[in-house]
């Protein structure tokens, strides 16, 4: 292998700055958006901690999203919430109807061969018997709102993606400016 000298400034620099990226130590690139408009929208009117909790704060029935950005990039989170996954189960609302004709709407959280643990919307966990179950379906409608892209501008789309990744990296939800402090 030939001297680091010989390899020059700019290649020595390229070289350094490949190693970092492997490492996991790169300078990342700024992200669109501002995170505290994004936190705004998510506990606003983009009503994801209706369903959606974000360190501790917001809604039970859809996944915590405290952690969501930190493996996935930023067009990938802008996807999912344009467009979420239609066949998914835990985006649907599940009806059971039982063998004495009760009935019980929500979101499935566990399920096997004998039981199913069903949440409601008002938080209240069923554990039902599969003997017992006469009829599971899903109603057609995702639970996740779908119209995403006509509700909010893409400008605001950048700042809730942002505040995802944000909350993500730094574990917090308590934004602030460099300039605040």
């Amino acid at each position: 292998m030939p001297p680091f000298e010989s390899f020059g400034t700019t290649k020595l620099q390229g070289l350094v700055a490949y190693l970092r990226a492997l490492q996991g130590k790169s300078t990342a690139a700024a992200l669109p958006g501002d995170p505290r408009n994004g936190k705004t929208l998510f506990f606003g009117k983009a009503r994801c901690s209706e369903c959606h909790t974000m360190q501790g704060a917001g809604g039970f029935l859809g996944r915590d999203l405290s952690t969501y950005g930190a493996t996935l990039s930023p067009l990938e989170i802008r996807s999912s919430i344009l467009h979420p996954d239609p066949a998914s189960k835990s985006n649907k609302t599940a009806v059971i109807t039982m063998r004495d004709s009760q009935q019980f709407a929500g979101i499935i959280r566990n399920e096997d061969n004998f039981s199913i643990q069903l949440q409601s919307r008002d938080g209240t966990f069923h554990f039902l018997t599969r003997f017992d179950v006469a009829k599971k379906e899903f109603l057609p409608q995702p639970i996740m709102p779908t119209d995403y892209a006509a509700t909010l501008k893409p400008a605001e789309l950048d700042d809730l993606v942002n505040f995802i990744i944000t909350v993500a990296k730094t574990g917090k939800t308590n934004l602030k400016d460099e300039d605040d402090e």
